[in-house]
């Protein structure tokens, strides 16, 4: 626990870093903080802050900067909410049109611009899961060990997934098996399709087996064919952060991982189980594989169901408050626009 003095000063020296990006003295704490203390007084209590893993001191400088662990203080328990002043500002910064429901995909690019545009970091929307119910399948023998399977939604949406099997199949096995599928298993949803599977995979024939759980998912697993897409805007902005600027290590992992969305998605899905915003910082965890971002996120919802997620991903020296809100608010306003007119 630390006493109103130290909060005090920790809160400046993130405050002042975040807005400098440079190592803080003693001296701008003095002057910063409205604390009426000595310079010996501060140092004594950095001290102990960096005692308790909260601040460190980079050996070129004298200053500290704080540590993922004060980070995680500074945002857990001593960010001032203004949570009406931010919704005002970014509904007056929002053209309703820029987010209409005609088109989701579009409203959907549209919110990850948004976010992008207002933090000046990198907006990511994880878009929501496209329809898991199974209308026709159809398999196609491409060559041996090789066939192409085809999944068409009621909505008409098509997709193809190459499948590597053990054996060659003929393509009139491969007929049978679409023909059975479709007969008995037509306008199911994958998990109905999967429960099912589960009691009868055991009497069909074993090519017809496992070119089901290869177009369906293994029931073993819960693995779905269906994956969701993720949308990402603005991670040129990262260009122009002091933090990576100086560094080419840092933006080579940083684009190495928007490059790798299935890693993104994984990340997201996490964020995605809990309720409200949630802030992930670089380098206390393996959450976030690279040390020097952190993402703060939230969950959308459509008719009532959470079906995505969407975030702020920028360096670890960001300002969360600021991030926080337009997370927030970007996620409620993406809720509004997909969810039907009540």
């Amino acid at each position: 626990m630390l006493d109103e003095r130290a909060k005090v000063l920790l809160t400046t020296l993130i405050e002042r870093y975040i807005e400098d990006g440079q190592p803080v003295g003693s001296r701008t704490l003095a002057k910063s903080s409205g604390l009426e203390l000595s310079a010996a007084t501060i140092r004594n209590v950095m001290a102990d802050l960096e005692e308790l893993g909260l601040i460190a001191s980079p050996h070129t400088s004298a200053g500290r900067v704080p540590t993922p662990k004060g980070y995680r203080l500074f945002v857990d328990s001593m960010m001032t909410v203004q949570r009406e002043r931010w919704h005002e500002q970014l509904h007056d910064g929002c053209a309703p049109a820029a987010l209409s429901p005609d088109q989701p995909q579009r409203v959907i690019t549209s919110a990850a611009q948004l976010l992008s545009n207002l933090s000046q970091f990198v907006g990511v929307v994880v878009a929501p899961q496209k329809s898991a119910v199974l209308h026709h399948i159809e398999f196609l023998r491409l060559s041996a060990q090789r066939v192409l399977v085809i999944l068409v939604s009621p909505d008409g949406n098509v997709q193809n997934k190459l499948v590597h099997t053990r054996d060659d199949i003929a393509q009139e096995h491969l007929l049978e098996a679409s023909n059975y599928l479709n007969a008995h298993y037509s306008g199911l949803s994958v998990d109905q399709v999967r429960e099912r599977l589960r009691s009868e995979i055991n009497r069909l024939r074993g090519e017809i087996a496992a070119l089901m759980e290869a177009a369906i998912g293994d029931p073993a697993s819960g693995a779905q064919p269906a994956g969701q897409d993720v949308v990402i805007s603005g991670e040129r902005n990262l260009l122009a952060v002091s933090d990576f600027s100086k560094d080419m290590d840092s933006i080579r992992r940083a684009f190495d991982l928007f490059e790798q969305k299935t890693q993104i998605l994984q990340l997201l899905d996490v964020t995605g189980q809990a309720q409200g915003v949630k802030i992930y910082i670089g380098g206390e965890s393996q959450a976030v594989p690279v040390s020097e971002l952190s993402i703060v996120s939230a969950p959308y919802e459509v008719d009532g169901q959470i079906v995505g997620t969407l975030g702020v991903i920028g360096p670890t020296r960001m300002p969360y408050e600021r991030m926080v809100h337009i997370v927030d608010i970007t996620a409620r306003l993406l809720t509004n626009a997909l969810s039907r007119p009540k």
